[in-house]
Formats: structure tokens, C-alpha cells, sequence
């Protein structure tokens, strides 16, 4: 076997497997699902691997999780044409590529310190997606770079 042809990073028992992440946003996505290695999650992260379809991938394995919906939201706004592996028992059970959604709730915080989900309401942040980014459905702010900064802390 060539080294071309072995894994790089093995397979997981249980878990999902996020792939075809856009090459260098492995870190972001990491972000977006809160993982920052002092909770003890296994995780395997391969950055601008070659791809066919995107020249540079990222991949990452998380062991043990199961992705939310509003996690499969924030991570399509960074990696829209990642794909969402969820494997039990070392087989994938379920494939799903990541669709855009118009529309993310209590996910993200406007960055807009004067916007009512900002503030001490018991308002919810709400953002349209857009082309070039996300809007604030309260003071229309857009946010079009830096999205992962934007997340709200669990």
C-alpha cells in the first residue's frame, strides 16, 4: 500500500463527519460547534486536503456528537457545500449534504450593541441569509465577514 492510498485519519465509532468543508474554515466550524479541546471530545481535523471538487477540503471527525439543526445552519453559512456524515457502529447511517437556510434564530448575535436582541429584552437574534451574508431581521446590521465571531455562546 502506498501512502497515497492509507487513511490519514481513521474512523470513528459514533459520531458525525463533517466533509467537503471549504480548505481553511476547519477551525470555524470547530468554533461553530463549541469545540475547543477542554471538554475531552475526540475530534480529527484534516485541513486543505486535495479535492476533486473543491481543489482544497477540510474534513472533521467528531466523535461521540450528533449535529443540531441550527448547528447544520451556522456551518452551511461558512461551508456551503459541506456534507454531514452521522456514523453508528464504524457505518454511515445517514448522508446529508448542508442546504442554506433563509433564515437563522438564536444563533448568532448582532454585533450592533444598540440592536434590541442586544440588549436585555427577552428577544431573540434573527438573521436573514442573504448573498453576501446575514442580516439582522431587527436593525437590518449585516454581517458579512467574520461569521464564527458572531456566535452566540452556548
Amino acid at each position: 500500500m502506498t501512502d497515497d492510498q492509507q487513511l490519514r485519519v481513521s474512523k470513528i465509532r459514533n459520531g458525525t463527519v463533517i466533509d467537503h468543508i471549504t480548505g481553511g474554515q476547519a477551525l470555524n466550524v470547530l468554533a461553530i460547534l463549541g469545540i475547543d479541546g477542554t471538554s475531552g471530545d475526540s475530534v480529527s481535523v484534516a485541513m486543505n486536503m486535495p479535492s476533486d471538487r473543491l481543489g482544497k477540503k477540510d474534513i472533521v471527525k467528531v466523535e461521540g456528537k450528533e449535529l443540531s439543526q441550527n448547528e447544520v445552519d451556522v456551518l452551511s453559512l461558512i461551508a456551503p457545500a459541506a456534507s454531514i456524515n452521522i456514523v453508528r457502529d464504524f457505518e454511515v447511517v445517514e448522508k446529508a449534504r448542508v442546504e442554506r437556510p433563509s433564515m437563522v434564530e438564536g444563533v448568532l448575535e448582532c454585533p450592533n450593541h444598540n440592536c434590541i436582541s442586544t440588549e436585555d429584552e427577552p428577544v431573540q437574534s434573527r438573521f436573514a441569509v442573504v448573498d453576501d451574508g446575514v442580516r439582522c431581521e431587527y436593525c437590518d446590521t449585516i454581517i458579512r465577514d467574520d461569521l464564527p465571531a458572531h456566535i452566540l455562546a452556548e
